[in-house]
């Protein structure tokens, strides 16, 4: 189930929302912290029309049992004018992950999810090859 996230870093239409890297971490304007063999977890999703107020406390909930879970590493979330949505999700490694697939509330909230608040929804997860970033140097 996709999940909002802290500190919204846009507003409106193409918003991002982006979580802190790790259970507790700082917010940062610096880039998470992303290696190779990173479980990443890619939730394509609209939700019904009507389903804000039943949406927002789920998945709150949820963001903070994930951040909670062993593993967990970064939580982003992009939404477009239409309202289809991509969410993002990284885990340090396939057993976290698995972990956190398998918790019984997140179970629970997905069916939820298919009942109640998605029109759609789609998962892909994938097992990071590579990963870089870049940085502006402080003026």
């Amino acid at each position: 189930m996709s999940t909002p996230s802290g500190p919204d870093r846009g507003s409106g239409a193409g918003s991002v929302t982006a979580g802190p890297s790790g259970a507790g971490a700082p917010q940062s304007d610096a880039p998470p912290e992303f290696v190779a063999g990173q479980v990443v977890t890619v939730f394509r999703s609209k939700r019904r029309p009507g389903t804000d107020d039943a949406y927002g406390p789920l998945a709150e909930a949820m963001l903070e049992a994930a951040r909670a879970q062993p593993g967990f590493v970064d939580f982003a979330s992009f939404e477009s004018p239409d309202g289809d949505r991509v969410s993002l999700v990284t885990f340090d490694s396939q057993d976290a992950h698995d972990a956190w697939r398998d918790d019984p509330a997140h179970r629970a909230a997905q069916a939820r999810g298919r009942d109640e608040l998605y029109e759609w929804y789609a998962v892909q997860v994938s097992t990071c090859r590579s990963a870089t970033s870049w940085e502006r140097p402080a003026d």
